[in-house]
């Protein structure tokens, strides 16, 4: 993801975080944060395990996850629209909200993308190494979308230097995978649906770095 600037070198005041949203909104969204959180940790894990079932749950929980971001869109929507007065500080908290839900929203499909291909047995074929870095992708897809959480839910800016760092290591790790794909330990197919995998954890990184960038208030959003 190109660096247009490091989160956190700026000196401009913050955006509004979300924690002040209303109490029909705040848990939503804190539910919505959580799917998408489980949705990467069990897709590896079904991956890696060879868990079917697993699988088939997570892609069933995308559904779910699309719907609870509809139903937000609207609401956020409506209290912007219902020509009640709200304060400033308000109405961008949800202007903050309707910009980051198409974000949240692809990481859970991509967490979907990475189920699918645990749900026909994709993990029984990979190489060893690729195994090992795959493993390591969803351990660090999960920890820098946790940090994206502190972030937005819980208005917790110290998180926001870690974001990049992060996806700078989901970056190591997809070059790395790229070059286990060259040496011919997988059949064509299967190096080419790991090809793709890597490439959804890769994007799941770019995703929290742009909900950071939205959150903090700058433009540079990839």
């Amino acid at each position: 993801m190109p660096r247009l600037f490091r989160l956190g070198s700026q000196s401009e005041a913050p955006a509004p975080t979300l924690v002040r949203l209303g109490e029909d909104l705040r848990p939503r969204v804190v539910h919505l944060f959580a799917l998408v959180g489980e949705a990467i940790a069990g897709a590896t894990h079904a991956l890696l395990a060879n868990d079917r079932e697993l699988a088939k749950r997570v892609v069933e929980q995308d559904v779910i996850i699309d719907e609870l971001v509809n139903e937000l869109v609207v609401a956020a929507e409506v209290e912007l629209l219902d020509g009640a007065p709200r304060a400033l500080s308000e109405r961008r908290e949800l202007l903050t909200l309707l910009r980051i839900l198409p974000e949240i929203e692809r990481n859970g499909d991509l967490a979907e993308h990475v189920a699918r291909r645990a749900a026909r047995g994709l993990g029984a074929e990979m190489s060893p190494r690729s195994r090992g870095l795959i493993e390591r992708m969803g351990e660090v897809a999960s920890t820098i979308w946790r940090e994206a959480t502190d972030v937005i839910v819980d208005g917790k800016p110290e998180a926001v230097g870690a974001i990049e760092d992060i996806d700078d290591e989901l970056d190591d790790l997809h070059v790395s995978l790229t070059a286990e794909l060259t040496s011919g330990s997988m059949s064509v197919p299967v190096a080419v649906e790991v090809a793709l995998m890597a490439r959804f954890y890769e994007r799941f990184g770019d995703h929290c770095v742009n909900l950071a960038r939205r959150q903090i208030g700058r433009d540079g959003a990839d």
